[in-house]
């Protein structure tokens, strides 16, 4: 591991960049929160406020007392909306633009990669969307502006339009399987990258905790940007402890100035 001063393991870490063929980055909460998103498990996370128990697929299921609460919650209280991506964000979609990017897996569900510009096809979201709200019975999307005016409207747990089943946000509940086709993706592109960028997660949260595992264990180097330790530390090539934000226009700046 390199463990010089930090400007110098941020240059260090671009030219990991320029040298690679095959970059994967990986976000968690860490690089949303300076969007004004909190993390859920940190420190005036919505985890402090509500209990967990209460966000499982099992209780969504079966109560719709439940469903009240969640909507209320999740839609209701406006958590996702009105935010945008902060220089982390843009500074990946910058890699893509710069053709230094295979793809995106990331933990978050608040749609921001793709508001920074990133192609919708190279990002990987393992735990849902929260842009969007999904029939159960039958498939149907919907937009998640139109249940939010549902709701402001006086609809306390709305129902699917086409066959009135029921409504879910589409991100993963507690006791709910990640999306199959989505988990197989970011596993292959894991495997077979030669550099493995993880960007604001302190990586407890399985499977997705994974991907650096089958990235390292295929031979890909590993750069590590968080504030906190990880259980990976001690594997990366490059640690840094840092926000998101300001590492990550640093580094890409250097990348920029290295082609």
């Amino acid at each position: 591991m390199i463990n010089n001063n930090l400007g110098a393991k941020i240059a260090a870490a671009a030219e990991m960049i320029l040298a690679s063929r095959r970059l994967v980055v990986f976000t968690g909460a860490g690089i949303s929160t300076e969007s004004g998103i909190p993390d859920f498990r940190g420190p005036g996370g919505i985890w402090t406020k509500f209990d967990p128990d209460d966000f499982t697929i099992q209780k969504f299921l079966k109560s719709e007392e439940t469903r009240k609460k969640q909507w209320k919650i999740l839609i209701g209280g406006d958590l996702f909306s009105n935010v945008n991506p902060n220089r982390g964000h843009l500074a990946i979609a910058e890699l893509e633009e710069m053709g230094r990017l295979d793809c995106v897996i990331t933990q978050n569900i608040d749609n921001l990669h793709q508001k920074a510009g990133i192609s919708t096809d190279r990002v990987f979201e393992l735990h849902g969307n929260m842009q969007w709200v999904r029939c159960l019975s039958c498939g149907e999307r919907y937009p998640v502006e139109h249940i939010r005016e549902k709701l402001k409207n006086g609809v306390e747990v709305p129902e699917c339009e086409i066959c009135q089943g029921i409504l879910k946000p589409d991100v993963v509940f507690f006791g709910e399987a990640l999306p199959p086709e989505v988990l197989d993706a970011a596993t292959a592109y894991s495997r077979h990258c030669d550099l493995f960028l993880v960007v604001g997660s302190s990586l407890v949260v399985h499977p997705a905790a994974l991907m650096p595992a089958y990235a390292k264990e295929a031979g890909a180097r590993l750069i590590i940007v968080n504030i906190g330790e990880t259980p990976y530390d001690s594997r990366a090539d490059i640690l840094i402890e840092g926000k998101a934000g300001d590492v990550m226009s640093k580094m890409v700046q250097k990348v920029r100035e290295g082609q």
